[in-house]
């Protein structure tokens, strides 16, 4: 399920700090966007079994008050219309502000779950002067630190309790595939959806400030038949554009939380940017399977014979250390190599359906422990005895050992590293866990 929590508030109430705190229960921060706006953040939360995206919707750096205020009014309308639910942060220590009371005024006309919480309360005294926000309106309050932690636990229960638990087996039941379209703006994702099914379509409003929904066409042509997410078709607008942009994440993440696998689309004019990698990065922490479309390629200039195989190795060089990823570079206005987009998906899908017989499993990776021996703890000789793949939607493995908690990244990527080569699962992460034996 997409569910997603917004953290809304004026700047220096303690937002990103709470970010921080509530992704810290999972220790899978992910890293800014940057390009979209100041200081906006993501990620994914685990609490409970329960998984949520949270988003850190503050950082702006205003030019005048007038600009300040309207520009966080923004940031609210965004986060009701997108958001499942809204996290509001007020200050202990300033008490209620005229920016808090505008906030308050709008979040008690949605009936989106709204947590109001007060940040800074790490003492009795002040736990006293937070009862003070009661005259906003919104009941029940959740004080906390978020620095310190207190009271988020409260917070998290509160959050969690609404989202049901994930069914990995009717997921997997799904009849058909699911492959979202992603990436930044003007990279032609719209244009992608065209082309394969074959005729133009509206894919949503632009207009500002109303609730737009990913878009689902089935696609049941050449005897291969999915479904594809589109979570484009936003015009961009030079007064809009931060919030647009931010439309445009939320989509994304949703789309990502849905979809088998993510079609990332890159403008091979433009090259990689950093929003590009971090797009990539949330999709794989997110457990999807992953292609990389380099789209516009009629637009590059030198096409000698290395062209495509050096760009491709500058792309892997930026994704690493995940660079098992097919890379199809297509021409949608030209409708060159689109066809291959479809392939190379269902691949994928196939690569992360896969599941290893446990008795080929073993025969193989003892084989390659054998050859290469994990390094040596406190005089101890570290040994794997059975490997087994786990009963989940993203491809795991469990290595029992004796020694499960000193194992390091390298060895850790060299396991990963012989499981792709002998066994094909190009374009889905990998998980693994070591257990005690």
């Amino acid at each position: 399920m997409s569910y997603t929590i917004a953290i809304t508030g004026r700047p220096n109430v303690g937002k990103s700090t709470l970010f921080n705190r509530l992704l810290e229960f999972r220790k899978a921060i992910v890293d800014d966007l940057s390009g979209v706006t100041r200081d906006r953040q993501y990620g994914v939360a685990d609490w409970n079994g329960k998984s949520f995206n949270v988003i850190d919707t503050g950082g702006f750096v205003p030019e005048s008050e007038d600009v300040f205020e309207k520009e966080i009014r923004k940031q609210v309308r965004i986060a009701i219309d997108e958001a499942n639910a809204i996290i509001f942060m007020v200050d202990v220590t300033s008490g209620i502000t005229p920016l808090d009371e505008a906030m308050a005024e709008m979040l008690r006309k949605t009936t989106k779950p709204v947590y109001l919480v007060v940040n800074k309360v790490d003492n009795g005294q002040r736990e006293l002067e937070a009862s003070e926000f009661y005259a906003l309106g919104l009941d029940p309050i959740y004080t906390v630190s978020s620095m310190n932690g207190s009271g988020t636990g409260e917070l998290l229960d509160a959050i969690a309790e609404p989202i049901p638990v994930e069914d990995v087996d009717a997921e997997r039941g799904k009849e058909l595939p699911k492959f979202a379209i992603i990436g930044q703006p003007n990279v032609g994702k719209s244009s992608l959806l065209n082309a394969l099914i074959g005729e133009e379509r509206t894919i949503v409003s632009d207009v500002a400030g109303t609730t737009r929904d990913s878009i689902h066409t089935h696609y049941n042509l050449f005897n291969k038949e999915f479904m594809l997410i589109d979570t484009a078709g936003i015009r961009k607008k030079n007064k809009e554009k931060e919030d647009l942009e931010f439309y445009s994440i939320i989509r994304a993440i949703r789309a990502m939380d849905e979809a088998d696998v993510c079609l990332l689309l890159i403008d091979a004019d433009k090259g990689i940017t950093a929003q590009d990698v971090n797009i990539f990065s949330l999709a794989t922490r997110k457990g999807k399977g992953i292609a990389v479309i380099v789209n516009k390629w009629d637009l590059v200039a030198d096409k000698s014979t290395n062209t495509a195989r050096d760009y491709e190795a500058n792309l892997k060089r930026k994704f690493a250390p995940f660079t098992d990823v097919p890379v199809v570079f297509i021409s949608v206005k030209d409708k060159t190599r689109i066809m291959k987009v479809v392939d190379v998906a269902l691949e994928v899908f196939e690569n992360k359906s896969r599941k290893v017989p446990t008795s080929k499993l073993n025969d193989v990776m003892l084989k390659a422990v054998e050859s290469y021996h994990a390094p040596v703890v406190r005089g101890h000789i570290v040994k794997i005895k059975y490997i087994t793949q786990l009963p989940t939607q993203t491809p795991s493995f469990a290595f029992f050992t004796n020694f499960p908690d000193d194992i390091k990244s390298p060895y850790r990527n060299y396991l990963e590293n012989q499981l792709r080569t002998n066994f094909n699962f190009k374009g889905i992460p990998i998980r693994i866990f070591f257990r005690k034996k």
